[in-house]
């Protein structure tokens, strides 16, 4: 099959791809703790904070594992530990009467919409009601089935690459290819919650771009807005973070969550960093030449007779900018001065015989 490699795509009014702002995503995964009111309330603070996606995830306890207190159901590390993986998701999960009106509050607020879908019964839910994209999980890259199932839908993916080995990216996105779907995104992400620094590897980010030749973002589950700024100077196109409201209403996701605060000032330095990144110039900026007039030029330090020769002595390269280059330093010792010079005159070409 020959592939074709699509650098951008769209999403309501926004473009995710090379040259264009980094399409920022807020998560509310289980960050509402079962209220919809609180649902509702983070969808007006993601806005707040300059998000330009809100995300939530459909599945439900039953979607997702069965219930059961075998070993195999219990998780045995990290932020989870001890939890039945039944109860968690039961706990966690987004009610799917909801999604219709966090959806039309964020589409209200000019924000987008999508979700991740965990089933094929998730897909059908999500295209009764209209969304324009989806999100694939990292613990769902290798359900190929889904991935098939979604990409048939035509529309744009995330696909986030979380435990997966290089050879379980390339059949996920061959998978997607497979039903002629070529909008996607690939999520660098380290499924560890909260994710520390060293386990981030944002390097990958370059070789993803360089291997896949699509959209390169970043699943951010570290604790700070430094991993995601210096993504951004790797050239990634998504960034996708934790919300919630407050940290302190503890959710089964809030350990690993931004605050409305928190996630405004990412956004900024986000903004900042797009910037400052600019493009690649060797031009000087009409603020910087105002500048120009401090770099160093040859001047008179003594008084110069004309005839005299001029020496360490009576030039000297200093600042301001207004006399010969530096370079010249050297060809103008020894040579003889054609005119009077006062000391603290910038040397000409005309001064020199």
């Amino acid at each position: 099959m020959e592939w074709i490699y699509i650098i951008e795509f769209k999403i309501g009014n926004h473009i995710i791809g090379e040259n264009h702002p980094c399409y920022i995503i807020a998560e509310m995964s289980a960050n509402h703790g079962g209220s919809i009111d609180s649902a509702l309330k983070i969808v007006e603070k993601a806005k707040e904070s300059g998000a330009d996606c809100l995300k939530i995830q459909t599945y439900t306890a039953d979607t997702l594992t069965i219930n059961s207190d075998e070993k195999f159901f219990k998780i045995k590390k990290g932020t989870w530990k001890g939890r039945n993986l039944y109860e968690l998701y039961k706990e966690a999960y987004t009610p799917w009467e909801w999604h219709e009106d966090i959806g039309n509050k964020a589409e209200s607020l000019g924000l987008d919409f999508l979700s991740t879908a965990y089933d094929s019964s998730s897909v059908d839910f999500l295209e009764s009601l209209g969304v324009k994209a989806y999100k694939i999980a990292s613990y769902e890259l290798v359900d190929i089935p889904l991935i098939k199932y979604i990409a048939s839908k035509g529309k744009p993916i995330f696909l986030s690459t979380g435990l997966a080995t290089l050879e379980e990216i390339n059949d996920a996105v061959h998978a997607i290819k497979s039903k002629n779907n070529n909008n996607f995104c690939l999520l660098k992400c380290s499924s560890s919650y909260p994710a520390k620094p060293e386990e981030l590897n944002l390097l990958t980010i370059k070789d993803l771009k360089k291997r896949f030749k699509v959209p390169i973002g970043f699943s951010d589950h570290s604790m700070n807005s430094i991993s995601a700024i210096t993504a951004i100077g790797l050239g990634i196109d998504v960034i996708e973070k934790h919300f919630c409201l407050n940290r302190n209403i503890k959710t089964p996701d809030s350990s690993f969550s931004l605050d409305p605060a928190e996630f405004e000032k990412m956004v900024k330095q986000i903004r900042i960093a797009e910037k400052s990144l600019g493009k690649i110039t060797y031009n000087i900026s009409d603020r910087e030449s105002e500048s120009q007039i401090f770099r160093k030029s040859i001047f008179v330090v003594e008084d110069i007779n004309k005839g005299d020769y001029f020496s360490k002595d009576n030039i000297r390269v200093i600042r301001p900018s207004n006399g010969l280059a530096p370079k010249y330093y050297n060809d103008v010792l020894g040579k003889k001065a054609s005119k009077d010079i006062k000391r603290g005159i910038p040397l000409t070409r005309d001064m020199i015989g």
